[in-house]
């Protein structure tokens, strides 16, 4: 009975051990960071209620995928029967947060997604969900497109696509973008590749070619002008806008990359040490090994060192003009990417940097991530556009 005892401990300490090791944080050390970002609305719990994360971290009783997908799920459940589907959309999608890796986190993301298409019905110009085919699946987008005095037959239609990150989602891209329809701009919101629904499982070199496609289907699209397309990509969908600057130079008018992954991000050590790092709220290994379809460390090194840009020969070529925006403590894409990136290319870039900010450029007090969109990122693509300020 001792030994029994003995090996359910070492059994437990090692899966506790594990859990520590992927997240960067204990569990107790996960619900006090947790509560301590919703209370200043911090991502990637924007938009959620101090009170009502509170009561989800009291039921969390693990770091476990289907134990967390557990936690937050009854929050979403709550707020659609109230037909609050905007708050039912963010507990879902925080449910499956960082990625639906279990099948609790699978049925929070698509509890998710019906809770965000019940949401947009508000929308006017409305929501719609646009699909392009891709190597036998399909890329999934939503679309806004504005009006021209209430009608809906506008023409010569500048046109930003928005990818979203490892962690985000189109839905969070057409939030943040889509009111720009009402400013006379198209708007069409993406997952990264290998994330939500991309068509995309998993990531390898080339997966840029299924936003190739999606680009093929907006400049077909006869209100949209051809020669007012932007991109813009956000932490892993930076990597993504980066890469479309260039293999994309002669179709994009203009490409903003927020904290892009270049070149030392992918490197082994920072790889072998993902889960060290503190900026992440937790899970940043099984997250990317999820997103890479590996199921091991050394796999995922294995496969990240293939996706450098400079390894790949990206950087040596011409590119689109760019924004960059970065801060210079990022703990997840090192000021040296950026520096790497204003480095290369043919042609001059903008860069803005935040001295004291995190990934994104962020930080919680002065630059959150709305205020960077308003200040730095959208007034650099009404410019880029030809686009009226005012």
């Amino acid at each position: 009975m001792k030994r029994i005892k003995l090996v359910a401990l070492v059994v437990a300490a090692g899966v506790a051990a594990t859990a520590f090791a992927q997240s960067g944080r204990t569990l107790e050390e996960v619900k006090a960071e947790a509560q301590a970002r919703a209370d200043r609305n911090a991502y990637p719990l924007i938009g959620l209620k101090p009170d009502e994360v509170r009561e989800a971290l009291a039921r969390l009783k693990s770091l476990e995928p289907d134990d967390w997908a557990a936690a937050w799920s009854p929050l979403g459940e709550r707020h659609m029967q109230r037909k609050d589907f905007h708050q039912a959309w963010l507990y879902y999608s925080f449910a499956r947060w960082p990625v639906p890796n279990s099948p609790g986190k699978e049925k929070a993301y698509a509890h998710a997604l019906e809770a965000y298409w019940q949401y947009a019905k508000k929308y006017n110009p409305p929501l719609e969900i646009m699909k392009v085919p891709y190597e036998g699946n399909e890329v999934v987008g939503y679309l806004r497109m504005p009006k021209k005095d209430g009608k809906s037959d506008a023409r010569n239609i500048p046109f930003i696509i928005a990818v979203a990150g490892l962690d985000s989602r189109k839905e969070e891209m057409i939030e943040r973008f889509g009111p720009l329809a009402e400013r006379g701009i198209g708007v069409l919101a993406l997952d990264s590749p290998g994330t939500g629904q991309s068509g995309v499982k998993p990531v390898v070199p080339g997966a840029d070619k299924s936003l190739s496609r999606v680009l093929d289907a907006v400049l077909a699209r006869p209100e949209v002008d051809p020669k007012r397309v932007a991109l813009y990509g956000g932490s892993y969908g930076g990597y993504w806008a980066t890469i479309l600057a260039v293999t994309e130079r002669s179709r994009l008018r203009a490409v903003v990359a927020q904290s892009p992954a270049v070149h030392e991000s992918f490197s082994r050590e920072r790889t072998m040490s993902l889960a060290k790092n503190r900026e992440y709220l937790f899970d940043y290994v099984p997250a990317q090994m999820f997103t890479y379809g590996v199921k091991t460390i050394e796999e995922l090194a294995d496969a990240k060192e293939k996706m450098s840009l400079k390894t790949r020969g990206i950087l040596e070529q011409p590119m689109a003009p760019m924004l960059v925006i970065a801060g210079a403590l990022d703990t997840q894409v090192p000021i040296a990417d950026i520096d790497i990136l204003m480095r290369s290319g043919d042609s001059p870039k903008d860069l803005w940097v935040h001295p004291r900010g995190g990934h994104m450029g962020r930080d919680p007090k002065t630059w959150p991530d709305p205020v960077i969109f308003k200040r730095v990122t959208t007034p650099w693509l009404f410019k880029a556009l030809e686009v009226d300020a005012g």
